[in-house]
């Protein structure tokens, strides 16, 4: 064989090469995304319409499994509390044990030891106030005060306060913090700033943009790899062709 035969021969190998790894890798990333993904998210039907505007009755969710101890302020938690019912509810904890967590100042907010909150992301009651009624509790240790978004008809903490648990539900009955609306289309559920400036601060944001880059990235790759291979054979079919012809006259 030719130098030139070989040198084609060779370009051949490493685009072949060259696509079988784009390939190869793109796998790992598409398939590894989804698999880490159901590792570590579970999905979840929002049952009522509490939490609006933040999650809509109907929407589903995707909830990270993590544990009750790892819950702060701000989290948008699934839990299901026996002294609550016996389906799994979606709910804001507003306060954690030790909090006094109270409402409403001249201003209508909530406030936690004595700070009062912004709550942008808040359905508010009547008169922009963050809940339809008064009051105040001091939350048990161990223990998490929950509201829902939509002040004026969510069943909440505020309606449990004669319970032995002051309206909170112990952080062993957490089951999941949802951080995205993946139906309808989807959104991320934001780390409010309210709660940051108080001690614990705010949980970090969860691994789900990372396994959608994951993803993504994955099938790009898998689509440029599948692609490559053609592309790269059909520019070296004319060159093998001149390359004949060549030999051909050379011969001759």
């Amino acid at each position: 064989m030719s130098r030139a035969g070989r040198t084609k021969d060779g370009r051949g190998r490493l685009g072949s090469r060259l696509s079988g790894l784009l390939v190869a890798v793109g796998c790992v990333l598409f398939l590894g995304g989804f698999v880490w993904g159901a590792i570590e998210y579970q999905p979840y039907t929002v049952p009522t319409g509490s939490m609006t505007p933040t999650v809509h009755a109907g929407d589903k969710v995707l909830a990270q499994r993590i544990s009750g101890t790892d819950v702060h302020r701000g989290d948008v938690v699934v839990f299901k509390d026996p002294e609550w019912g016996d389906l799994p509810m979606v709910k804001r904890v507003v306060a954690v044990g030790g909090d006094t967590v109270a409402c409403c100042d001249k201003q209508g907010r909530l406030s936690v030891d004595g700070k009062p909150l912004a709550e942008p992301y808040i359905d508010k009651a009547p008169g922009g106030r963050a809940s339809t009624g008064d009051f105040s509790a001091k939350v048990p240790s161990g223990e998490l005060f929950m509201l829902g978004d939509e002040r004026t008809t969510s069943l909440d903490s505020r309606v449990h306060l004669q319970d032995k648990q002051k309206g909170a539900v112990p952080r062993s009955e957490v089951r999941a913090r949802v951080d995205a609306v993946a139906w309808p289309p989807a959104s991320m559920i934001a780390r409010p700033h309210a709660f940051a400036a108080l001690p614990g601060g705010v949980s970090s944001p969860g691994p789900l943009r990372l396994m959608l880059v994951a993803v993504v990235a994955g099938a790009v790759l898998i689509f440029v790899g599948a692609a490559l291979g053609p592309l790269l054979a059909r520019r070296e079919r004319p060159r093998q062709a001149r390359a004949h012809t060549g030999e051909t006259a050379g011969a001759r």
